[in-house]
């Protein structure tokens, strides 16, 4: 009788953890929830940047081309084998606006938002090379160390290492010898 409801109260405990942690979107019936995971990143991204479009192909649940649409940007479609492409946001998008992505694999779709901030992104200058080394310091392990320290720390480590062989070799009165 025991084992029985020991038995029951796992289960019990197993059926409750799992009904808990179920994702709140599908308990609300979200459409665009799919059996493959998608997002783009950054979220919020400026006119003329770049955003990347991810799929997870992980489970096996996206096999076939993944088709990126949206109104800011180029249809994108993402390969077979491959789980990542990038899109570059057009110029002509209204600012603080959020816009709809939406991934395509296999004939279901999900989408997600992008908001679009102010401002144009920012363009990397490339920093110059230089023709010849750069002076990196006095270098060597020895660099502003006198002899009188060095002396002094291997003094203290082989003083400790002395005196952890001394207590590991002494016996103590408990032994019987």
């Amino acid at each position: 009788m025991r084992a029985i409801r020991r038995v029951a109260s796992a289960a019990l405990l197993g059926v409750t953890a799992l009904a808990c942690s179920a994702p709140a979107a599908a308990a609300k019936g979200d459409p665009d929830i799919t059996p493959f995971g998608f997002s783009v990143l950054p979220t919020t991204i400026a006119a003329g940047g770049q955003v990347t479009l991810r799929v997870d192909r992980e489970l096996g649940r996206c096999r076939g081309s993944v088709t990126v649409t949206s109104g800011i940007f180029d249809t994108v479609t993402i390969r077979p084998g491959h789980s990542s492409g990038t899109a570059v946001i057009d110029w002509d998008v209204k600012i603080g606006a959020m816009y709809r992505v939406t991934f395509t694999c296999d004939g279901v779709s999900g989408s997600t938002d992008v908001s679009i901030a102010g401002g144009r992104p920012v363009v990397p200058t490339p920093v110059p090379l230089t023709p010849h080394g750069v002076h990196a310091g006095e270098g060597g392990s020895l660099a502003g160390f006198d002899l009188k320290e060095i002396g002094l720390g291997a003094a203290l480590i082989a003083g400790s290492i002395g005196a952890a062989y001394h207590l590991s070799r002494r016996r103590t009165g408990d032994d019987g010898a």
